[in-house]
């Protein structure tokens, strides 16, 4: 299958494919004579495989390992656990963060509790107080709110 097909296939877009061959999460596909990639079943499953870790927030240096173990089956799984672990963790201390922001979004959100003029909104009047200080970038998830935005990699 050329990788129209693939994306189609896959429901993964075509810029997200050739980053996944160029990263080497992906294997090379053979080329035709006309240099039309060819993809086969194997990559729609290791398409699939990639795009679950991604599902789960995996880092692909992390999607990396899990491939390493998964191409090699005779392999002792325990770095895949240890992985597992430190992710879970990771994603344990995400949620405490995002816990932090809702406690904060909800105590700024209690600054203004009537409609009136935009010129008398608390909400406004502490946003621009902290503006410019360190509470404002130091605040939980004040650079990273957006799942993944620290890896610039493409999802889907």
């Amino acid at each position: 299958m050329k990788i129209g097909e693939l994306a189609r296939a896959t429901g993964t877009r075509i810029e997200t494919i050739r980053f996944y061959e160029r990263e080497g999460l992906l294997p090379a596909a053979e080329r035709t004579e006309a240099n039309y990639r060819i993809y086969t079943e194997a990559h729609v499953q290791r398409l699939a495989f990639v795009r679950h870790c991604r599902s789960l927030d995996m880092a692909l240096e992390e999607i990396r390992v899990l491939l390493h173990f998964k191409d090699s089956p005779g392999e002792d799984c325990g770095a895949v656990n240890a992985l597992l672990d430190a992710h879970i963790g990771h994603v344990a201390d995400r949620v405490q963060e995002l816990q932090r922001l809702e406690q904060e979004l909800r105590r700024l959100r209690a600054q203004c509790q009537a409609i009136q003029a935009s010129s008398l909104c608390g909400i406004l009047s502490e946003l621009a107080q902290g503006a410019g200080s360190d509470q404002a970038s130091s605040a939980p998830g004040a650079t990273d709110h957006v799942p993944g935005a620290s890896c610039p990699c493409p999802r889907s």
